[in-house]
Order: C-alpha cells, then structure tokens, then sequence
C-alpha cells in the first residue's frame, strides 16, 4: 500500500495501479524502454494490473515475467469493462493510467487518475477525466516512486 498526504484532501491510500497497454505503457504494442524496470519497482508498493483490448496482440508477450496481472477484454464494450474492473478493484484505493478514450471512464472514476500524451496521442474525453497529463509513462510511474511530486501537482 501506498498513502499519500496531499494537502487540502483527503490522504490517497492506494494498493492498485490499473494501466492501459497501447498508447499507454507500449506504442504498437512493444513497452516503452524503461517501463520493465519500473513496473518491477513499482510492484514492491502497489499491485499492478494491465486491462486493455490488446490491439497488437503482444501484451502477454511483452508483459511475460513482470509483476502484474494481464486482463485482455473483447473487442467491445471495453470503456465499460475497465471501469467494472476498477470497481471491483475498490475505486477508493486505485489509480489509473490511460490515455484512449475507452480509458475515460476508469479516469473518472479512480481516486487518482493519470493520463499519458505520448506517440498514440491523447482523447480529449480522458484529458479532462484526469487529475493529472504527464508526457510519458515513466514520468507517470515516477510519480508513484516520487509521491512529493505527487503532492506538490495535487496540493490545494
């Protein structure tokens, strides 16, 4: 678990992190460089897991022997699968990351949501469901390695 002070709210008491793949944590299906490593640091605070339609087909093999759980959805229906998926979670005590727009509801609805504008671009609707627009993925998980950077974006 992971808590977060941030002043002016309520402390974030996070245990997992739910990621996208494309767009989000690879571009055409091949993880961004340096997103192994981190996820593998990451994964010694919070329970990580990995929702996606897999578009390229690669995400079990590009995620084989990384600390995180890999949920592959169908082809449709797939804004309202993630957001299910967190709620199971405990919205309360996940965080997202995303950046399509079948991500937007998952934004909305997790205690704290980042999006990520990288090669894939990024859906307006999930711009304004985020609490925070990071340029990368590793900017996105070092926030969570780094939670003062978190609290000085957050802070009223």
């Amino acid at each position: 678990m992971l808590r977060i002070e941030i002043p002016g709210r309520p402390a974030l008491e996070l245990e997992h992190v739910v990621f996208d793949f494309n767009g989000t944590l690879a571009c055409d299906g091949n993880l961004y460089e340096g997103v192994a490593k981190r996820l593998d640091v990451l994964s010694k605070q919070l329970q990580l897991h990995v929702v996606t339609g897999d578009t390229f087909g690669k995400a079990a093999e590009q995620l084989r022997g990384l600390p995180c759980k890999l949920t592959v959805l169908p082809s449709s229906g797939q804004s309202e699968a993630k957001l299910a998926y967190i709620e199971a979670l405990g919205k309360e005590r996940t965080a997202t990351i995303g950046n399509g727009f079948n991500d937007r509801l998952m934004l909305e609805s997790a205690c704290l949501s980042i999006a990520v504008l990288q090669d894939e671009g990024l859906a307006s609707a999930s711009l304004m469901a985020a609490d925070i627009v990071v340029r990368h993925i590793v900017d996105a998980i070092e926030l969570f390695l780094n939670p003062l950077r978190l609290v000085a974006t957050l802070r009223l």
